[in-house]
């Protein structure tokens, strides 16, 4: 069925919208973040910022593109391809160019930064188009926001490896996100025959698998770095309290929903809390 006329304003609204603009600006934060963490130049700074969200922007604009006939199946209000806003062909069109641009702007920063930091595109992608279906629907995320640190610390001068705390927070931060991201479409997504890792879990399962990860993520960038925590990393500690607790009650209907942004607003405190107190990136 062709679109109904639409201004530019509204169908770069919907095209805002579909790329999960949420969780794609929190992540995009999070690098660049990391990056002035790990000392790199301003024009660092603004390559790593522009290509882990034009990344982002791919996996977004894939995954709607590629689950359009689920979501209509199951009338996703919410999505702006359901809403006749965008088709799934202009979709297709912005994620391969979006994709494109993540890879020359990866590659600026060097090789081994730029292919660390095209891993999270790569298994944004491996996601969407079919890992999510299978009980190994966790891997791209502990993969990607493993890779996702790593990445930003290499593009620093000297071309420095990670701190291994900070790679398996990231890790265990992206598990906790899937967790938690799915948390709310568990009954779509079986209906459109999508059993990953939190499907196969069930509601509470996840919801209480997803607690405890988060919690040890936040357990390893306070305890992790060399010499005694600081004021910041204890602050950071309590923070995650609330958002563990909001994390184990997402397998009831009433508090599925807050999870995800729950753990999004906690990954983006602990790296500003990470900066606060100094620790030692590279």
């Amino acid at each position: 069925m062709p679109l109904p006329s639409r201004g530019w304003v509204a169908r770069t609204r919907a095209l805002v919208l579909a790329t999960h603009a949420g969780p794609a600006l929190a992540v995009t934060t999070v690098a660049t973040l990391l990056a002035v963490a790990a000392d790199l130049p301003v024009a660092g700074v603004t390559l790593v910022c522009a290509a882990v969200l034009a990344g982002q922007a791919s996996i977004g604009w894939s995954n709607d593109w590629l689950d359009a006939d689920r979501d209509r199946a199951v009338a996703r209000a919410d999505k702006p391809v359901v809403q006749g806003a965008v088709s799934p062909r202009l979709l297709r069109s912005a994620a391969v160019l979006a994709v494109a641009l993540a890879v020359v702007l990866s590659l600026l920063l060097g090789l081994v930064p730029g292919a660390l930091l095209l891993a999270l595109v790569a298994s944004g992608w491996a996601y969407n188009a079919g890992l999510k279906r299978t009980a190994a629907s966790v891997v791209p995320y502990l993969t990607g926001f493993g890779a996702l640190p790593a990445g930003v610390v290499a593009a620093a001068p000297g071309g420095p490896a990670a701190p291994w705390w900070l790679v398996t927070a990231g890790a265990a931060l992206g598990g906790a996100a899937h967790l938690a991201n799915v948390a709310p479409d568990l009954e779509d997504d079986l209906a459109t025959g999508v059993r990953g890792l939190p499907h196969r879990l069930g509601a509470r399962g996840s919801a209480v698998v997803c607690a405890l990860v988060l919690g040890a993520a936040s357990a390893v960038l306070v305890l992790g770095p060399d010499g005694p925590p600081t004021a910041a990393g204890w602050a950071g500690l309590a923070l995650a309290v609330p958002a563990v607790v909001v994390a184990a009650l997402a397998g009831t209907a009433r508090y599925r929903r807050l999870a995800f942004p729950a753990v999004m607003l906690l990954t983006v405190l602990d790296v500003v809390l990470l900066l606060a107190g100094g620790a030692a990136l590279v």
